[in-house]
Formats: structure tokens, sequence, C-alpha cells
């Protein structure tokens, strides 16, 4: 085992270039850059997500000043949008300032080296590091992904074996139900539907609406602090579980059954083993496999994707929300650092997912496949 993990871990570093190569080039193709977001900023256009994803420091005034003194010379034609009637110099001073004064494969190869160091440089329109952001928006999606895989799977694996022991009853039908309802429903729609029922909305007053944690959090004692904390994510991730756990339940189901109907099942039977036994000590180890192979891209699908809107309704600054203004800002560096990280935190995820699956079958043994 320790070989396959090892090629794992090898295989990381090819990965991470191919899936960063296909983003860097398809990033670059897409309109509305760092050059045009800084100049629809400037002249008051807000044409992109640049003034939303705020900041704008020192690099904002300096710009500021050269575009009031290039707004008095006439140019000739710019290849950015909103450009026209500005001073090329101004033009090429916006350029060196995000980069662009470098040829494509030079910026690229620039960006590797960085990211080798693991200096991801610095946000072009918050003047903060990437590494900064990303360490203090990742508690809060890590906190979403953790909390809601770790409900997700205790309620729908009991569930779902009970609906396989009594498939086709009233039990299974009614339940079946109520998770294709709630599966179909979208979880910002339940976050809006808590907010309403118990966040002050129109009936009770019972949790708060915003944030993590409480402003006085730094001043509350240790146990107080884990209560706040509890207080503040029961709303979101609540919202997650309730539509995150369906296919989860029929997957468990569907993999009991098989296994109940198997060879071996009714072998053991046969010989008198309890049913007991029979349940958790041979079928509940084979019917978990594809369970449990499906643990690493369950947390990395909440983490990433899921949790996006639950940030935004309930205002909770994580990294799936600074990612997307990221990538509507264009703000280069935190999207490509985000990705960075959201691709290392997969890879590394997945191959945990190989370990916990010889952990429940030691026969499963990887040593003799590729990686």
């Amino acid at each position: 085992m320790s070989a396959y993990i090892l090629r794992r871990l090898l295989l990381i570093i090819p990965t991470l270039l191919g899936i960063l190569l296909l983003n860097f080039l398809l990033v670059q193709l897409a309109p509305g850059g760092p050059v045009e977001q800084m100049i629809a900023k400037l002249q008051g256009n807000d044409a992109g997500a640049g003034s939303r994803v705020g900041g704008g420091g020192a690099e904002v005034a300096g710009a500021q000043s050269a575009l009031n003194a290039a707004s008095t010379t006439v140019s000739t034609s710019s290849h950015y949008k909103g450009a026209q009637g500005l001073d090329p110099e101004f033009i090429a001073e916006l350029e060196k300032m995000y980069g662009f004064d470098k040829p494509l494969h030079e910026r690229f190869f620039l960006m590797l080296k960085n990211y080798a160091m693991l200096d991801f440089g610095e946000s072009y329109f918050r003047d903060v590091p990437v590494v900064s952001l990303i360490a203090e928006k990742l508690p809060v999606s890590i906190s979403l992904g953790l909390w809601t895989t770790l409900l997700v799977y205790l309620i729908s694996i009991p569930l779902g074996i009970k609906k396989a022991l009594r498939d086709g009853s009233a039990f299974d039908m009614w339940t079946s139900t109520a998770i294709i309802i709630g599966y179909a429903i979208p979880a910002f729609l339940f976050a809006i539907l808590l907010i309403i029922l118990f966040a002050g909305g129109r009936f009770l007053d019972w949790f708060p609406l915003r944030g993590l944690t409480s402003d006085n959090f730094a001043d509350l004692a240790w146990w107080q602090q884990i209560g706040d904390y509890l207080w503040h994510i029961t709303l979101p991730v609540l919202a997650m579980v309730i539509s995150g756990f369906a296919s989860l339940t029929f997957l468990t189901k569907n993999s009991f059954i098989e296994e109940i109907g198997k060879q071996y099942v009714l072998t053991a039977r046969a010989k008198g083993v309890s049913e007991r036994n029979v349940l958790y000590r041979h079928v509940f180890r084979n019917a978990m496999l594809i369970v449990i192979a499906g643990l690493p891209a369950a947390f990395v699908h909440i983490l990433f994707t899921s949790s996006l809107l639950i940030e935004v309704v309930f205002s909770l600054d994580g990294l799936g929300l600074l990612s997307f203004e990221s990538a509507i800002g264009r703000d280069y560096p935190v999207l490509f650092g985000s990705l960075f990280i959201f691709t290392l935190i997969g890879l590394v995820v997945n191959l945990i997912g190989d370990v916990i699956y010889t952990l429940v079958d030691p026969r499963i043994n990887f040593e003799g496949r590729p990686a």
C-alpha cells in the first residue's frame, strides 16, 4: 500500500500542472480581464465586478492619477474595451501593474515558479496576499463541508439500511417520497425557509442570521465559544443536509439489497448465522464499499459547490464565495490560488478514500495496480 500511496502522491504534481495550464489558457481567452476591469472602475463605469470585489488601495489611487493625466491625450485604438481615447503609455502602465507586459508562456512559468515556493502573489483589487485571503476564508468552507458530510453519512447509511430491510413497505414508500422532495428543492430555498422560520423572519428568532461566530467570540470562555460556533452553523448545515442525503440514502439501500440477494448470504443463513451477524459482519462490509468510495467526491462537491449559495444567504465569507467573486472580477491571483487549493484538496481526499477502502475491506490491494 505504501508504494501505491507514493505513486499517487507523485501523480499529484503532473495533475496539478495539467489543470493549472488548462485553466490558465481558458482564463486568458476570457474577455474583460483585469486591465479592462481597472479601466472601467476608474472611469466609473463599473462594467465588471472589480468594484464589488473591493479594495483598490494604492494601486487604484496611482492608476487614477495616471488616468487623469492620460485622459487629456488622444491615443490610437486599443484592443482593450473602454480604452479608446487613453494614452498608450497609461495602458502600458496598467499592463505592467498586472504582469501583462510579459508573454503568455513567461507568465505561466513565472506562476509555476512562485507556486513551487508557495507564493501565490497578491490580489489585484484587495492589496492583500492571496495566502492570507485563502487562510481567512478556508475555515468557513471546511466547517460547512465537514459537518454536512458527517451528518449526511450519519443519516443516510442507517436510513438506507432500514429502507433495504423494509423494501416495499409503507415506511420505504413515504421516506422515499420525502427524500425525493428534499432532493428536488435547492438548498438555498431551504436556507431561506429556515431563516423565515427560525432566524427572525416571521416566526421564531432562535438562530443568528449572519456570520460563523458572534462579535464577542474572542471574549467568551472556550465552552461558550463552542456553543456560539454551533449556534451559528446550525441553520447553514441543516439547509445543506436536507437536500444532500438523497443520493447516498438510495445508494446505500440498493447496495444492501444487492448484497442480501447474493449466495454467500443464503449460505450464512443456512448455517444458522444470526441475522444481525449476517447483516453487519458480512453484508455491511461489502455493501459499504461503494458508499465509502463516494466519500471523497461527496466531500469535495459539498465543500466547493453546494456551499456557494449557502455562504451568500447566511453571509458566510467562505472560499466558495471568494472564488466566485474572483472569477467574475478577473482577480487572477486569487482565482488561480483558489483553484490550486481546490485541486490539491480534491486529489488528497481521493487518496484518503482509497486508503479507507482498504481498511473497510482488507481483501482490496492497490499494490498491483497502476496509480
